[in-house]
Formats: structure tokens, sequence, C-alpha cells
């Protein structure tokens, strides 16, 4: 299945419907956009990110554009905003497995871990 990802809203209690995502490769200091989407009713993408035949080894970034979605859904945020772009940086070390990852967030706070 190669590389996914899935964003809850953990303020409304659902998928976070509508959030704009950018992936990108890495390599130190240097980064590569990859694609850049937008979450479907399900909080996810349409589609893997890459599949097993194209994921490759190597480091990765997902930026997710927490403020414009919160915001969106007409929550109020003070300026500076405390999120508003969550950047999460991780290594994919076997391309023959999935790799998940999925956010749980809200205006204030996120966790992520490596999902199934």
């Amino acid at each position: 299945m190669g590389l996914s990802t899935h964003v809850l809203d953990t303020m409304h209690g659902g998928p976070a419907v509508g959030m704009a995502v950018e992936l990108y490769t890495t390599d130190g200091e240097n980064t590569n956009l990859v694609k850049r989407f937008v979450l479907n009713a399900d909080g996810r993408t349409d589609a893997p990110l890459y599949d097993n035949n194209s994921l490759k080894k190597g480091t990765y970034r997902l930026v997710f554009d927490v403020a414009a979605y919160f915001r969106g859904r007409g929550v109020t945020l003070p300026e500076p905003n405390f999120l508003n772009k969550v950047s999460l940086d991780f290594g994919v070390a076997a391309v023959d497995q999935h790799y998940h990852v999925p956010l749980l967030v809200s205006p204030w706070s996120y966790s992520t871990y490596r999902g199934s």
C-alpha cells in the first residue's frame, strides 16, 4: 500500500474534510515538493500518496495547513495563531511495508504515530 495519511479533527470530532496538505521528499535541508492535495470526506486522500512500487527509501515531509482548515470551519483563531502549518518529518526504511501517517489535530495541539 505504500504511503498514506489521514487527519482527524479532534475539536469537531470527525475527519478533516478539505484540509490542504503538501508532500515533500527531503535530503538534509533540501526539500522537493512531490504533490499538493486536499483531503476527502473521510479525511484521507483518494489514492495512496505512493504505492509500494514507487515508494523509495528515504526521508519525507508532510505539511498540513491546520490554521486555514480551522478558519475555514469558522473557528476564530488568535493572531498569531498557535498552530499554523504542522510539518511532520519521517523516514521510510522498508519500502515493502505500509507507512501510514495519521494526524490528530485541534487549533491547540496535535499528535501523530505510525499507523497501520
